[in-house]
């Protein structure tokens, strides 16, 4: 059960980027050692969509569900050749300013710990170390069977091997290296399997319907405890996975604050909540601190 906390709160809604910063940057004089906790808002600036609009509704239908795609291999069918059309977009993707502001917070030892929701890998390729992939990484596909771990690019290679017709396809981008490609000939689609046992392939994510390692959540929450507050950056909050660290915050009475365009879960939770550009307002909050 949650404490009860009286929440000093500050909304600034539909704030100007400058507003955003100004109000962010003395949260931090105060605030110094934080986790971040980051979501699809902060990598759509490239180019890599979200899941959500800005009422925290979901902007086209939900993705593949853990059981289907375990149980059922016309799902496995259709999501592996979606991806041979939607990873390309997301391999080549690239850290927009929010993902350089955060390496330069982590740098200042702003940042303590930044665990990210997640799958694209760009924290890592902007120079954060200090990273908790909370729901894997998406350029990694794993045998469901014995473990053995194989690079997303030689199985969508594999794939395309195996299918020339739908690796000539075209479609719109969907999140997490997916894309909008409705046929009624998935059941023509040839999978590949572990080159080792012959096993089912998934990506190393933690599909919607799963449960996060034990390990990632354990290591987040000590990073929360030892914190002197949470910082959430382009997340509606909407999956409990994300959610519970604002509520375990709420609990110890730590401050949070929100930077989201839209709607979060956690806006009641929040000390300050800034309704703004992840990137302009970092790249603004950046120049304050230099």
């Amino acid at each position: 059960m949650i404490q009860e906390f009286t929440v000093t709160q500050t909304c600034i809604e539909q704030a100007s980027a400058a507003q955003a910063a100004n109000a962010l940057h003395d949260f931090i004089q105060q605030h110094a050692g934080l986790m971040l906790l980051t979501g699809a808002g902060i990598s759509t600036d490239s180019g890599i969509p979200d899941y959500r609009d800005q009422k925290g509704q979901w902007k086209r239908n939900p993705p593949v569900q853990h059981q289907d795609f375990m149980k059922d291999e016309y799902t496995r069918q259709r999501f592996w050749a979606r991806s041979l059309i939607g990873w390309p977009v997301m391999r080549n993707a690239r850290p927009n300013e929010a993902h350089h502001a955060i390496a330069d917070l982590e740098r200042k030892n702003v940042c303590q710990q930044l665990v990210t929701q997640n799958v694209d890998g760009l924290h890592n390729k902007a120079g954060s170390d200090r990273v908790i992939d909370l729901h894997g990484r998406s350029d990694q596909v794993v045998c469901m069977d014995c473990g053995q771990s194989y690079s997303r690019d030689w199985v969508c290679d594999q794939l395309a091997t195996l299918n020339p017709e739908f690796a000539r396809l075209t479609a719109s981008v969907a999140p997490d290296g997916d894309a909008d490609l409705e046929r009624d000939d998935f059941h023509h689609f040839r999978l590949t399997g572990c080159q080792q046992c012959g096993g089912l392939l998934k990506p190393d994510v933690v599909f919607f319907g799963d449960t996060v390692p034990r390990d990632r959540v354990d290591a987040a929450f000590q990073a929360l405890d030892n914190a002197d507050g949470l910082f959430v950056i382009g997340s509606s909050l909407m999956v409990f996975s994300g959610y519970r660290f604002c509520r375990k915050a709420y609990e110890l009475g730590k401050p949070i604050v929100l930077l989201n365009q839209g709607v979060t879960r956690a806006d009641e939770l929040a000390t300050l909540k800034l309704d703004a550009s992840c990137s302009d307002t970092l790249s603004e909050l950046m120049s304050l601190l230099r």
